[in-house]
């Protein structure tokens, strides 16, 4: 297995894209952001996730095109209200374009069995979870196949998904 390489490496040496797929109703509920949220805190992007918000944007103000898309099943989970939530002041504000869809709009689609990062259509991030949603590993991959594989079924989700600001929780 190829060493795996920093995130933020991968971020900064993107050229043109970087697409994140998310398959699972929680992550990290033991996340203080989650619990804070959960408690009913106000919650600051700027505070919370600074590292994140500047990776996107020097990212996005070199032209790389961030896209993430979330399949979610419905009725959501607290886990989903959260990150659903977050969404325009982290990710959109970094300058991704998240879109969400429908588990049962999914069930035609050729999927993966984890959750993924590509970045310019040659390079992958593999996350592994445990049960609960924390994370396990990251797995990289530069394999031409099976980032193509990677690659068409964000491109499957991306296609059928709703526009952040057109998704409404169930």
């Amino acid at each position: 297995m190829p060493k795996v390489p920093a995130f933020d490496e991968l971020f900064h040496h993107s050229q043109e894209s970087a697409v994140h797929l998310e398959m699972r109703d929680g992550y990290m509920r033991s996340d203080p952001a989650f619990i804070d949220w959960a408690a009913g805190k106000e919650l600051d992007p700027v505070e919370r996730w600074s590292d994140w918000l500047a990776t996107v944007k020097k990212a996005t103000s070199r032209g790389v095109v961030v896209r993430r898309a979330r399949i979610v099943s419905e009725p959501v989970s607290d886990y989903i209200r959260f990150e659903h939530s977050v969404t325009e002041g982290l990710n959109i504000d970094a300058g991704e374009d998240v879109r969400w869809l429908p588990r049962r709009q999914a069930t035609s689609l050729a999927l993966p069995g984890n959750d993924f990062w590509v970045f310019d259509r040659r390079m992958a991030l593999i996350n592994h979870f445990d049960g609960d949603g924390d994370s396990l590993e990251h797995e990289y991959t530069d394999d031409p196949q099976l980032v193509s594989f990677l690659s068409g079924a964000f491109e499957s989700v991306w296609e059928k998904a709703l526009p952040h600001a057109e998704y409404r929780l169930a």
